[in-house]
């Protein structure tokens, strides 16, 4: 699957997207039209370039002897040759050279590969200060890990806007191979010096890459230490091709004017260069398209590989649809979302049969007698300003022993989502809402987010509760879980719940508080919102007692102008105590459903676990901070968040350095996944790392999440509501896989909407300047933390002398970089390459 890059592409727009470590039997990317294609065919069969795939049945038979080896194919966005599946035993990543050892398999892909004699395996140069040796690795943090209530448009993953690059302007060339004539031409003075987005998936022509920085193979590599070789295979079979094969990108007549492709075909060039060229039929093409191609240069295409020969260095496909023109917002959302597999149809009215046809709808009398009556209770909502799907409500009740009795009440979507309904399938399809920074694409039609689930105020509701005795310090006395029947009294936004706790003593002004319901008072919410706080103070302090890990990390949001739905600024979004009473309740939720549905159904719970950190990765950082001096204990999770939060200072340079250290630190981590229970035999597999508990679960979001669904489902079976939702361990395996697979689908299409909205904010606003740190140094690049937006960027120092024209101050003892970022405004192309940036190893995700 594809993730954000946001680029503001200096090249033309007609320059192929190469596959440059192709060499087939026509030179690289020669189209089957040219000469030596012609004479070939003419003598007979044309040569393969892909080997064909092996049958199911050595490939199972491989599997189990261990001959062979599966796993996610991650292809580095930065250098779109390398390709790397995670090693089973956690060890230095699996390398795939090339596209022809790749055979035809996309990012995503669940591959299966086969070793390389290991004379062919990577060598990788000791002195080499190229760390890329595996792939680009991204983050997929858990919500668990780094926040979880946040505005769903700003939680933003690392490295997930556009890179930053300070070079310098070459004249454009729109060679066949993507790379320009890049010698003597530094254009003078800092008028010329551009700073844009890095074209990540090809080589860049302005920082060419040679295997020589840090690969070489090598004949005698036997005689080399063992830790410099790297494993080395090619895929020999596609187990699922969990890529859509749509891409998004731009349409240009073929070279060979004289050729007979040329009257049947146009290259289509996809915007993400780990998809290979196109050829699609002219049919297809616009009528206009081969008399007059210069219009279309900036129109944005969607084109579906339909089949990929053995003999072709390209693809052959079918273009769905135009976009409209490259670099706007809702042309380029459209092709984010189709090339993730994103469903933004309307429902189909059969799915609307399901729902309620009386409206307005009320709750029908038999469910008040089978559901515990809170209406009267002080409950209210704590969401985001702008949010509309309210899910979860809270209550706070003093009790006379000066306990509390708390309770978090969910919106109890599974009653209006029947089991085998096709509203059900649907939304088990959809497995997620996909938040934009615009807009949301939901899982369940709005009748039902927005409406008869939404947790709206002074409305009846039907919900599903967990109450609980708690002591003033967070310990539980007793727990109840049942349906309910709710009336929220208020529905407070984090900014009013906020001042509520900075304001303890004095009264907040009513003009300062949404309305509330006549039955309770502005005091009582006020001082329930203050118990809350007062208990998830003490429940979070614990929590970090009993080792749990935290790795925030600065997310941006973006204010948009209401009529033109354009970016008028961002900020760092500040997560504040309002943020973390929400966290803390939603938590204590989530544990305990996952212990009392496990309890119930060892063999059919939903579960969520995160595995520990990927060991190599994990190694090597350890040896980094031995060598820069810095005392990390990274023996487990509470070990490290002890690390992180006492190492460093409160001043600006440390807070900086702390920032930097987090962003490794979140490299090595895994994702989080849902699994069942019945599948899993090792129950110390369960375990969730961040958070350091034996179960956990996802109970808590049912409008924007299908794990939810199912999570009150068999709740409710657990409880005595109905019977075991009729799903097999294997069956509800293979659902959480897919709400796996969607879920990061939704994150990469959420990063590249902020990486898309970022881009065109940098093209609207014109120069920007930020302090950055360096992150780390590669033989003709730096990365760095740009400390004002919170993403990281690759710096290409293609010409050394560049540096004389910026102001760049380098502290050695402390890899600092101090730089002014110079942002041109520019043309009109794509705003963004639609660049996957894949977790490399996988790192967590929510």
């Amino acid at each position: 699957m594809s993730h954000p890059d946001c680029r503001l592409n200096l090249r033309p727009l007609g320059t192929p997207r190469g596959v440059s470590s192709v060499v087939g039997p026509h030179g690289v990317g020669a189209s089957p039209g040219d000469k030596k294609s012609k004479n070939k065919s003419i003598r007979g069969k044309k040569k393969s370039i892909f080997e064909t795939y092996m049958s199911k049945e050595d490939v199972s038979d491989g599997l189990k002897r261990g001959t062979l080896i599966q796993g996610v194919l991650r292809i580095n966005p930065k250098k779109f040759h390398e390709a790397f599946i995670p090693s089973p035993d956690g060890d230095r990543d699996i390398f795939i050279d090339g596209v022809v050892a790749r055979n035809r398999a996309l990012n995503g892909d669940l591959v299966v590969v086969k070793l390389l004699p290991e004379e062919q395996w990577k060598v990788i140069k000791p002195e080499s200060n190229d760390k890329e040796t595996e792939g680009a690795y991204e983050l997929d943090l858990p919500e668990e890990l780094c926040g979880s209530h946040l505005p769903q448009q700003s939680v933003k993953g690392y490295g997930d806007s556009p890179d930053v690059i300070i070079e310098a302007q070459f004249d454009d060339s729109d060679s066949e191979d993507g790379h320009g004539n890049t010698q003597n031409v530094l254009v003078d003075g800092v008028k010329k010096l551009s700073v844009c987005v890095h074209d990540k998936g090809k080589e860049d022509a302005d920082a060419p890459v040679t295997k020589d920085e840090s690969t070489s193979m090598s004949q005698d590599s036997r005689a080399l230490p063992e830790k410099s070789l790297q494993r080395s295979a090619k895929v020999v079979y596609i187990l699922e091709k969990k890529h859509s094969r749509a891409a998004t990108g731009f349409l240009k007549l073929l070279a060979d004017k004289n050729s007979e492709l040329f009257r049947k075909y146009a290259l289509f060039s996809p915007s993400d260069h780990r998809v290979p060229r196109i050829y699609v039929p002219l049919k297809d093409c616009p009528q206009d398209f081969v008399t007059r191609p210069k219009d279309y240069t900036n129109t944005l295409f969607i084109c579906r590989i339909v089949d990929w020969k053995e003999d072709s260095n390209f693809a052959l496909g079918q273009l769905a649809k135009s976009l409209g023109q490259a670099g706007e917002i809702e042309p380029e959302t459209e092709g984010i979302l189709t090339e993730y597999g994103v469903d933004f149809s309307d429902f189909s009215s059969e799915v609307l049969d399901c729902l309620p046809q009386g409206l307005p709808w009320t709750i029908p009398p038999e469910e008040f007698s089978k559901r515990r009556d809170l209406r009267k209770d002080c409950i209210f909502t704590i969401d985001p300003s702008t949010a509309r799907d309210l899910d979860d409500a809270l209550s706070c009740k003093p009790l006379a022993d000066g306990n509390f009795e708390v309770g978090v009440h969910i919106a109890d979507v599974s009653y209006f989502v029947p089991e085998g309904s096709p509203l059900d399938k649907v939304a088990a399809e959809r497995a997620t809402s996909v938040y934009l920074v615009q807009k949301v694409i939901p899982m369940l039609p709005r009748l039902l987010c927005e409406e008869l689930c939404s947790l709206h105020p002074l409305t009846d509701k039907l919900t599903f509760s967990v109450i609980w005795t708690l002591t003033p310090e967070g310990k539980i006395l007793g727990e109840w879980f049942g349906r309910t029947i709710i009336r929220s009294c208020t529905k407070l936004s984090y900014e009013h719940a906020q001042s509520m706790i900075e304001s303890p003593t004095e009264k907040i002004p009513e003009k300062e508080l949404p309305p509330i319901s006549p039955e309770h008072t502005s005091e009582e919410v006020h001082q329930a919102v203050l118990n809350l706080h007062g208990i998830a103070k003490e429940l979070r302090k614990q929590r970090f007692v009993d080792g749990a890990l935290r790795l925030d990390q600065l997310k941006l949001a973006f204010t948009l102008d209401h009529e033109t739905g354009l970016p008028q600024g961002c900020h760092i979004y500040e997560y504040r105590d309002s943020n973390k009473l929400v966290e803390e309740f939603m938590l204590l939720a989530n544990m305990a459903v996952a212990h009392k549905t496990h309890r119930t159904f060892p063999e059919h719970a939903l579960l969520r676990r995160h595995p520990p950190p990927q060991t190599k990765m994990l190694n090597d950082l350890v040896e980094f901070c031995e060598q820069m001096g810095l005392p990390m204990d990274f023996s487990s999770a509470g070990a490290l968040n002890e690390s992180l939060t006492k190492t460093f200072g409160d001043d600006q340079y440390s807070l900086a350095r702390k920032e930097v250290l987090t962003n490794m630190c979140s490299r090595p981590m895994q994702m989080a996944l849902y699994f069942c229970s019945g599948v899993l035999q090792d129950q110390t597999q369960f375990r969730h790392y961040a958070l350091n508990v034996p179960l956990y679960t996802h109970f808590t979001s049912p409008i924007r999440r299908f794990a939810d669904v199912l999570v009150h489902r068999l709740l409710a079976a657990a409880l005595g509501y109905g019977e075991l939702p009729d799903l097999e361990s294997e069956a509800l395996q293979k659902q959480a896989d897919h709400c796996n697979d969607r879920r990061m689908a939704s994150k990469r299409v959420q990063e590249l909407s902020t990486g898309l909205f970022f881009a065109i904010l940098v093209k609207e606003s014109g120069p920007l300047e930020s302090e950055a740190m360096v992150l780390g140094v590669l033989n003709q690049a730096f990365d760095v933390l740009v400390l004002r937006y919170g993403v990281q960027k690759r710096v290409y120092c293609n010409v050394v002398t560049i540096f004389s024209l910026v102001e760049v101050v380098l502290q050695a003892e402390t890899t600092a970089l101090k730089y002014s970022a110079i942002l041109k405004r520019p043309g009109t192309e794509s705003l963004l390459g639609l660049q996957d940036k894949e977790p490399a190893a996988g790192g967590p995700q929510a």
